[in-house]
């Protein structure tokens, strides 16, 4: 059975056969997605609502080191994925909340996430 390149894609012509650019829109989606904590905590700030208390986020991220979950939401942060809100309080307390552009991330984060649940199947062959 011979696959076509454009057989079921829906990606534009210039998506569908080599080469692809340094700059172009899935290897930019590649390249935010693949820092190792990226979308488990977008998707960890999405099923609480759009926002969470740092030490929620580490509650909800077995393995996620308070370091590294720091250095990932300051990414995400100077990115304009996320935003931090200290709140006026004694001591202050910070959340970390989706922003609208953090937000336009979630549809496909999920969609890739359904997918490896629907094939738990494969990965466990391959992890």
């Amino acid at each position: 059975m011979t696959h076509s390149p454009d057989s079921g894609s829906s990606l534009p012509a210039g998506y569908r056969t080599a080469p692809f650019a340094e700059d172009c829109a899935p290897r930019k989606l590649l390249r935010l997605f693949s820092a190792k904590w990226v979308t488990m905590i977008l998707h960890a700030l999405h099923l609480s609502g759009g926002g969470s208390r740092p030490g929620q986020l580490l509650r909800n991220l077995p393995g996620l080191s308070k370091k590294m979950m720091t250095q990932t939401l300051r990414d995400l942060e100077a990115k304009g994925l996320v935003s931090r809100h200290v709140m006026a309080e004694a001591p202050p307390v910070v959340e970390y909340r989706l922003t609208a552009l953090g937000q336009c991330l979630i549809e496909p984060l999920e969609q890739l996430y359904g997918w490896g649940v629907e094939h738990a199947h494969i990965l466990d062959r391959i992890d």
